[in-house]
């Protein structure tokens, strides 16, 4: 595009303007903006008019502060359970154990809070990664820029799909309609038009404004900002207010009630165990200690905020995988994925089109980009006026623009690939654009598939020609004559069979056919689709993704279906759906040609009743219902329409079906951690609570004190589960079926390992306990110190457990982990401390184990880590037979 200077008139930033716009005409609202259509405002004006006006915002989620996030820490009934426990430790006077009861529980809150305020500000993080950007005209150039820029006096352009980013007046329109429900709450898209309305006129009835937050469903347009930010309807109207707590995704709910059942599985399991003392004549102080200390060892404190913590870094590193997930629930949905509907353009291919191929009715021509030239294939003639005039229309039925100096382009690929075909041979874009000025535009529509153009003849000021382009069986199907030889002939069954057949053997090499047609007229034209003239039909090539094979048979290892849904033709989907290894003989069933929007909606409905869980990726307003429709909508952040996205739960920053691939995998391991650490903290707790309550009913000293186990519960509880929701998933993740989607995040199978490892846990620590009293008889004290010991290092081994059964002794997810290794020496360091620095042992009640008693520790502490690991054995052997995997 050429460089157009501003208008003179743009100084009037400090002038309100006025709230009539939708009354006054085209011109007058330039004028008042200090603006010209056909160059925008220059960057000087932008400054100044950004420094009076501000940024693009109407009120919208606010930071979530440091002290909400520490508030929310006392909030919660695990603290108020433990708070109770510290209430009953002063009634007995045991100030000593209230003041590190409280202690310990300030740590577990900042420790929380730590964890919750990098969740929170990670997922802030992630909003700001899904942002609003929009074409705007400024010095002449039409660029993409973030919607949040805009000013007053800024020309937009719009297209079906787009959201409109700010109040604005309609300077031209094609076949608008705009879906304003966000506004009026009417459902009915609105016709638009460019005629002033009644300055009285209501919101719903100002057919001559486009309003921020509302979406274009039909159509283009190029308006004028009239209002940003507060000053727009949405904003003065505070539709969009400042948004509330963000409603927790179905795990995070699912982990909270896990939560609070345990804490009533606790206080019932207390009060038996208590009133079983007192039967069997326990002394009631030893019976209120033991209720205290079984309190407190089975409260996975930690599970929410860990859950969370693992949540927000899955998320980020999907981010960085460009991936932007828009809503939590959908994260868990992800790891039941079982079938990709997919698109082809930009997603399995590279949407990088190139015109390869020029069919007309003479011949076929070869388009080199390389040499710059346009050349017969076999008997074809010198190009001539049909290849001539089919490249005319290439560059003028088009929304896309060229700088002719720079070569930067902008707009549909497809658009574009015509663009850069009509420059070659010396062809002059620039003068056919000026020769010929658009008069308006008939947008595309879906269910014509057609696109049109008016233009002024250069050859005659008094005559009009429409530029029409389509898929080809629209285009041919309104077709009466062609240019063959220079002339205008009839176009016969037999001329359409000939292109037809030359079209299927294009199809079947995977091209992609654009016709394009003209229609002149002594007038303006209304129908600009009868009665036209065929040109010739332009082959495209949109070479698959590099990656795009090794991401189909990753699906296929992990079981899932990949089906492609377009709207090419069934010819050249069938090629493309060959060359990137989908199923060749399932045509119809993984692969859909000229899919339209009802079909996309329906066959998402189809899988989802054969009781899939589908992902739908989508880019146009017309994929928005089946975007909503599928379980996980996966809108294209590249080509994607800003209505695509406000459907979609996911947006694919680079388009690519790889991510797609990726995104999924990480469903699963945010899953598979989460489980993870739900496993290793309620057999730590349970190992904990039947240590105590083995001891009580046999009449044995209390093997650990209320505060022990709150330390125990800090070190070994927080970090090493903290640093499985680190991890990064095992490579054998990407070879499991996908797991069904009422599955809960402990089945069977994970109740009987928490029910293994909590016995064995507690019984190698109870026989550490016995053994140290009557064996080594170093006292209750000493007792207590070598199972305090003993149960933290063997928590501590226990997470070596966590790894996957499908994975290898060795090389497996937890081992290779750098969060794991860190946080074992962490709390191992911690628990030596307990022993060694005097302070510390004071305040647990410990005295130093002895070379014995470190034996003793030694021992029962890798018992749990062996049996855990005889079970993963077994399981393993039973999944894959009997022939372990070579991950070992």
């Amino acid at each position: 595009m050429r460089r157009v200077e501003p208008a003179e008139a743009g100084s009037r930033d400090g002038v309100s303007l006025p709230a009539d716009m939708h009354a006054r005409s085209p011109e007058d609202v330039l004028a008042l903006t200090g603006t010209a259509q056909t160059a925008g405002l220059g960057a000087g004006e932008i400054d100044v008019r950004q420094a009076r006006y501000g940024k693009n915002q109407v009120a919208g989620r606010k930071s979530v502060s440091a002290l909400r996030i520490l508030v929310r820490q006392f909030a919660s009934p695990v603290v108020a359970l433990l708070a109770a426990a510290m209430g009953l430790s002063a009634s007995l006077g045991d100030w000593a154990e209230t003041v590190a009861i409280a202690s310990v529980l300030m740590i577990n809150t900042l420790i929380g809070f730590i964890a919750e305020f990098r969740a929170v500000r990670s997922m802030e993080a992630l909003r700001r990664l899904d942002t609003l950007v929009t074409r705007v005209r400024r010095d002449g150039y039409i660029l993409v820029l973030p919607a949040e820029d805009l000013v007053p006096g800024d020309i937009i352009i719009l297209e079906a799909g787009d959201q409109v980013p700010a109040d604005a007046r309609l300077l031209t329109v094609s076949k608008l309609s705009v879906d304003e429900s966000a506004l009026t709450g009417e459902s009915v898209p609105v016709g638009k038009a460019l005629a002033a309305v009644t300055d009285d006129a209501a919101i719903h009835e100002r057919t001559s404004m486009l309003f921020k937050g509302t979406s274009l469903t039909n159509g283009s347009a190029e308006a004028v900002v009239t209002a940003t930010g507060r000053s727009t309807e949405l904003g003065r109207i505070a539709l969009l207010v400042e948004a509330g707590e963000d409603s927790a995704s179905p795990l995070e709910e699912r982990l909270a009630v896990l939560t609070r059942q345990l804490i009533w599985l606790t206080l019932g399991v207390t009060v038996l165990i208590g009133l079983l003392g007192l039967w069997s004549g326990q002394p009631w102080r030893q019976m209120v200690e033991a209720a205290i200390a079984l309190a407190v060892a089975a409260i996975p404190e930690g599970l929410p905020i860990v859950g969370t913590l693992a949540l927000a870094r899955g998320m980020l590193r999907m981010a960085h995988s460009n991936a932007v997930v828009r809503t939590l629930g959908a994260v868990e949905t992800l790891g039941t994925a079982s079938v990709i509907m997919t698109d082809k353009t930009g997603t399995l291919t590279e949407n990088r089109m190139t015109v390869s191929f020029l069919l007309t009715v003479d011949g076929l021509y070869e388009v080199d980009h390389g040499q710059g030239r346009i050349t017969p294939c076999k008997d074809a003639p010198a190009p001539g006026t049909a290849l001539d005039h089919a490249l005319r229309v290439g560059l003028l039925c088009s929304n896309a623009t060229l700088d002719e100096i720079s070569g930067n382009t902008t707009g549909d690929p497809l658009e574009v690939a015509l663009l850069e075909a009509g420059r070659l041979d010396g062809r002059d874009c620039i003068g056919h654009l000026g020769r010929n000025p658009r008069i308006r535009e008939f947008a595309f529509d879906p269910g014509l598939r057609m696109m049109a153009t008016i233009h002024r003849d250069d050859d005659a000021e008094s005559r009009v020609f429409a530029a029409v382009k389509g898929a080809p069986e629209a285009v041919l199907d309104h077709v009466t004559s062609v240019i063959s030889a220079g002339e205008e002939q009839p176009f016969t069954p037999a001329l359409r069979q000939k292109i037809e057949t030359e079209m299927a053997a294009l199809a079947a090499e995977g091209y992609r056919m654009i016709a394009l047609a003209e229609r002149y007229a002594d007038s303006d034209i209304s129908d600009p689709y009868a009665g036209l003239t065929l040109l010739g039909i332009a082959a495209l090539r949109d070479p698959p993704r590099g990656d795009i094979q090794t991401a189909i048979n990753a699906c296929h290892d992990a079981g899932l279906r990949v089906v492609m849904v377009t709207g090419d033709h069934p010819v050249t989907a069938s090629a493309i759906a060959r060359s990137v290894g989908l199923d060749k003989d399932a045509f119809g069933d993984d692969v859909h040609a000229r899919a339209t929007p009802e079909n996309k909606f329906d066959l998402v409905a189809a899988w989802q009743a054969k009781g899939h869980v589908v992902a739908m990726t989508g880019d146009g307003v017309n994929d928005a219902p089946a975007l909503r429709k599928a379980d996980i909508g996966v809108a294209m952040g590249i080509r994607g329409t800003d209505v695509a996205r406000e459907a979609s739960d996911i947006v694919l920053r680079d388009d690519a079906f790889s991510t797609i691939v990726l995104a999924i995998r990480e469903g699963r391991v945010i899953f598979s951690n989460i489980r993870q650490l739900c496993v290793y903290l309620l057999s730590c707790n349970l190992g904990e609570v039947l240590l105590i309550a083995l001891a009580l009913l046999a009449g044995l000293p209390l093997p650990l004190l209320p505060l022990q186990i709150l330390f125990l519960n800090l070190v070994t509880d927080v970090f090493p589960a903290f640093a499985l929701a680190m991890g990064e998933g095992d490579a054998s993740i990407d070879k499991r079926p996908p797991r069904p989607a009422d599955e809960p995040i402990l089945t069977r199978v994970h109740w009987g390992m928490i029910m293994f490892h909590g016995v064995a846990i507690s019984l190698s620590v109870l026989a550490a306990f016995v053994f140290s009293l009557f064996v080594l008889e170093v006292g209750a004290q000493g007792a207590a110190t070598i199972a305090f010991i003993s149960i933290g290092f063997a928590q501590l081994w226990h997470v070596f457990n966590m790894r996957d059964a499908h994975a290898g002794l060795i090389r497996n997810n937890v081992v290779s982990s750098r969060w794991v290794w860190g946080a074992t020496l962490f709390c191992l360091a911690l628990l030596l401390a307990t022993v060694f620095i005097p302070a510390l042992s004071s305040v647990l009640n410990m005295v130093p184990p002895g070379p014995d008693g470190w034996l003793v520790i030694v021992i029962s502490s890798l018992l749990p880590l062996l049996s855990g690991q005889i079970l993963l054995g077994v399981l393993r052997l039973r999944r894959a037979g009997t022939h372990p995997s070579k991950g070992d």
